[in-house]
């Protein structure tokens, strides 16, 4: 079984890689190339890096461009400059831009000129958090800081900007969680309440454009950094869990006590792993009165194994067996390949665990099979036909839904196909607000 492995390891490393790559930017694959029916690369495959993974970031800094949160030429430029064989070429190049647009920013605060200095902080912002997408070491105070500087630079964003975002802390056990109250000058009396609930990697602040398009629309909107994710995770060293629940109950308590907010019309919006950690926290949670999983995941670890089962099938009996043995196998894997040490070691910090075995086993309990049916709130289930970080798993939820539900499909046509519709803001909340005008 030893020589089989080795011998196909370097064929199967590749592949690993894209599968092992449940986040919130999933690898293009060959997926969206059949939805499109076209044997030319698709608009979205940029092919900058051999890196499957760095392009599907480097598009999700460019959906940027829709809020205002980044430009063009700034994230492209970066692109370029990106040696997808260095490891530390990503967060450096992204740095180096980080800095130099926030040095503008700082030039023109200086002279007064709040609006300049105010977009420059948002692009800084977002080019900080590049760093820390897809950071090579978890540990390393680089990463640390890159975080905390794009905190600041969005929090300088907001108040020269003077957009009606509101520091919050929201009591959380024996800590508090950062985040933004944002309430919308649209508003008209007790107003309906969005709570925006982004995945494994994203930060709330990169759904800008969400948020713009509620508070225009009248909606208040609430978004925190929960465990697992950005300072949260990297100021507080508090990792993701399975019951989400436990995250957002003290949201909804702590959105209830804010004068203007109607409890009665609450809306949980989940993307990427938040729609898995959604549907879990609303079958526990009965507030909410709207939800959005964007995919829809019933069971995110199977999703996972799924995967894992196409590639790597010999290796997973280990996982119960000889755990110990798996973890061997793993690590040469990481060994050999870039994006598979990445992925391990990044998702390891983020699931507060020591090993390539003991993240799998605790990816099990992400499972919302035997609680959906508890979910109360009506509920819409988004997908694309370009899907590939949880291939299938929306219409499962779906399916599996007791209460009043809806199925949105996006798909080559409408340029939505790609996971969370990347690269498609406006098509993606053209439909989603649509729906939740309908409902809330």
């Amino acid at each position: 079984m030893a020589a089989l492995i080795e011998r196909r390891r370097l064929l199967q490393a590749a592949g690993l890689a894209a599968a092992l790559f449940h986040a919130d930017r999933g690898a293009i694959s060959a997926l969206g190339r059949q939805a499109l029916k076209d044997p030319r690369a698709p608009w979205y495959d940029l092919g900058l890096f051999g890196d499957a993974v760095m392009n599907s970031q480097l598009l999700h800094a460019l959906g940027g461009t829709y809020s205002g949160s980044a430009d063009i030429g700034e994230v492209l430029d970066t692109g370029v400059r990106i040696d997808g064989a260095d490891a530390w070429s990503w967060p450096r190049e992204w740095l180096k831009t980080a800095e130099r647009v926030e040095k503008m920013a700082q030039a023109s605060e200086q002279e007064d000129r709040r609006v300049s200095a105010g977009k420059a902080y948002l692009r800084a912002a977002t080019y900080y958090r590049q760093v820390v997408i897809h950071h090579p070491e978890p540990a390393d105070p680089s990463n640390r800081d890159a975080a905390q500087r794009s905190s600041g630079a969005y929090r300088q964003a907001v108040r020269l900007l003077r957009w009606p975002a509101q520091p919050i802390q929201v009591p959380y056990e024996q800590t508090t969680l950062p985040g933004y109250f944002l309430r919308s000058p649209r508003a008209r009396g007790d107003a309906p309440l969005i709570i925006l609930q982004q995945g494994r990697d994203a930060w709330p602040e990169a759904g800008k454009h969400i948020c713009d398009d509620a508070i225009e629309r009248g909606y208040h909107v609430l978004f925190v950094h929960c465990p697992g994710q950005g300072m949260a995770l990297r100021a507080q060293g508090l990792p993701f869990r399975h019951d989400w629940e436990r995250v957002v109950t003290p949201m909804i308590d702590f959105a209830e006590r804010i004068a203007g907010v109607d409890r009665k019309r609450i809306a949980l919006l989940g993307w990427s792993m938040g729609g898995a950690l959604t549907p879990r926290a609303a079958a526990f949670e009965h507030r909410i009165k709207l939800l959005v999983a964007n995919p829809g995941v019933l069971d995110w670890g199977a999703a996972t194994f799924q995967q894992l089962e196409l590639h790597i099938p010999e290796l997973l009996p280990l996982l119960d067996s000889d755990p110990a043995r798996f973890d061997r196998e793993i690590y040469a894997l990481m060994e050999q390949q870039q994006l598979i040490r990445w992925f391990m070691r990044d998702a390891m910090a983020k699931h507060g665990v020591r090993s390539p075995s003991a993240l799998l086993i605790e990816l099990r309990r992400y499972s919302n099979v035997s609680s959906v049916a508890k979910i109360k709130a009506r509920t819409l289930v988004m997908d694309g036909s370009g899907e590939n970080t949880s291939v299938g798993q929306a219409r499962q939820l779906y399916d599996a839904l007791r209460c009043p539900k809806t199925f949105m499909l996006f798909d080559a046509e409408d340029t939505g196909l790609l996971h969370c519709q990347e690269g498609a803001s406006a098509v993606s909340n053209h439909r989603l607000f649509d729906w939740i005008d309908d409902y809330i």
